[in-house]
């Protein structure tokens, strides 16, 4: 391992906003049984990451501080643990870890969480790929979307809607995309039928069905359940990754990651990227030490794509 004893993590201490996040450094682990140290390549930031950040589900999901973050990377597999047949020092693998701790120059992943990086998928596309890629799956599947379905998506040029989008698009249903008018061009790659924010929303999302509204993906909250609900969609066809509120106001679902993330699920949405099925967008890449800076512009929600970390 070239002698390397300590390695760079973000962490913070105390609840707050983006200036409580800070570089650490910490002792390198050991792999143990069926676990493999990993090399981190890219790491990418998500929206949830922010809430645990900022304390939003202290009380309900408590989680000791100092605390590290980030659940997904890409990386080069440093050292398997005992019992690790499936990969060898030196293997290019995309992964994900449930321990906050992926936005680092090391991680410790277990073996089942990994999957090959096929070569000529991006170490940013591969290490954006778990959190965005498993919470669009979830959400998919959690609205039962099949062929011919008109659905509508909130934040739709977003880093999960971008995926609920495609994913959709493969099931062969009718997407109506709510986002920011610079971003409609590349829904309509997808053959989405984009929807700008704003007045009249219920009205123009009507006019854009043409007919009854199947199912909602509500990927930004604020309000948006209590959208889909004015607009017909039945409770069970409803899915919000975000309005915990208002999920239990409609009785609505709140699927996503936590649903899909499995080892099988990312290598199936890692095929999707291999064979070109599955866009996964860059919006930019920061070094580690710009964590904060990274998180800054997430939390503008403005954001077309994935922002990713490169140690």
């Amino acid at each position: 391992m070239e002698n390397v004893q300590k390695y760079r993590a973000v962490q913070f201490d105390k609840y707050g906003g983006p200036d409580v996040l800070h570089i650490s450094e910490l002792d390198l682990p050991t792999p143990g049984k069926g676990q493999v140290l990993v090399r981190v390549k890219a790491a990418s930031i998500n929206t949830g990451e922010t809430a645990e950040r900022e304390g939003s589900f202290a009380t309900i999901w408590p989680w000791p501080l100092p605390s590290g973050q980030g659940s997904d990377f890409a990386g080069i597999v440093e050292q398997p643990g005992p019992g690790v047949a499936s990969f060898k020092k030196g293997d290019a693998v995309i992964g994900f870890t449930q321990k906050r701790d992926s936005q680092a120059d090391y991680v410790l992943a277990e073996a089942n969480d990994l999957v090959p990086k096929p070569a000529h998928v991006t170490w940013e596309q591969g290490g954006a790929l778990f959190m965005v890629g498993t919470t669009a799956y979830g959400a998919v599947k959690a609205v039962s979307l099949k062929k011919g379905d008109t659905v509508v998506v909130s934040a739709a040029a977003g880093g999960v809607g971008s995926i609920v989008v495609q994913l959709a698009a493969l099931i062969g249903a009718r997407i109506i995309g709510i986002a920011s008018e610079s971003n409609h061009d590349w829904l309509k790659k997808y053959g989405v039928i984009p929807v700008s924010y704003g007045p009249d929303l219920a009205t123009r999302i009507k006019q854009a069905a043409g007919k009854n509204i199947d199912a909602f993906i509500d990927c930004f909250g604020r309000g948006y359940v209590d959208l889909a609900v004015q607009l017909g969609v039945p409770p069970d066809r409803i899915d919000t990754l975000i309005d915990f509120e208002a999920a239990k106001k409609y009785k609505v679902k709140t699927d996503g990651s936590d649903v899909a993330a499995t080892g099988a699920i990312l290598q199936e949405l890692t095929n999707d990227v291999d064979q070109g099925k599955l866009e996964i967008p860059i919006a930019r890449v920061y070094p580690l030490t710009q964590v904060r800076e990274a998180f800054q512009e997430l939390e503008k929600r403005h954001t077309h794509g994935k922002i990713v970390l490169v140690p």
